[in-house]
């Protein structure tokens, strides 16, 4: 396996446990609240229930959002290594993808400004489509020859 492709495995690994970290944020915040309030879980049991009760779905809602467009960033990376073309220009995007991904995580999980996070949220998707766009540009004109 090439350093690149390591790299890009790496940069996955990060996007993961930045969900596991939103995981337990939301699993922290929602039993608090629902302790301090004496919500019986089973009042809860669903998510339009759990909204109506709860005060803090921040956390959950960004937990769902990590589960949404960060998908085709996983695709892209697996397709990536599994074709043995992991340029380095590609890496680097995936880094900072992550990045944006986890400075919209700590906005969402945090002071939730929105139009904060969605510069960021939209930042982010366009890079995400930019590097699938590059990438296929790359793998198709090197085919071509």
């Amino acid at each position: 396996m090439t350093s690149n492709s390591l790299l890009l495995i790496a940069a996955c690994l990060a996007l993961v446990l930045l969900t596991a970290t939103v995981g337990g944020v939301m699993l922290f915040t929602r039993v608090s609240e629902m302790r301090r309030k004496r919500i019986h879980p089973q009042s809860a049991s669903n998510s339009a229930l759990m909204a109506a009760k709860l005060e803090n779905i921040q956390p959950a809602d960004n937990f769902r959002n990590l589960f949404e467009v960060p998908v085709l960033f996983y695709a892209l990376a697996a397709v990536a290594v599994a074709i043995h073309q992991v340029p380095t220009w590609l890496v680097a995007c995936a880094w900072v993808y992550v990045a944006l991904r986890a400075l919209h995580s700590f906005i969402h999980c945090s002071y939730n400004k929105v139009y904060h996070r969605l510069a960021v949220f939209l930042a982010s998707f366009a890079l995400l489509v930019g590097m699938w766009v590059c990438f296929f540009v790359s793998i198709a004109s090197a085919n071509a020859v």
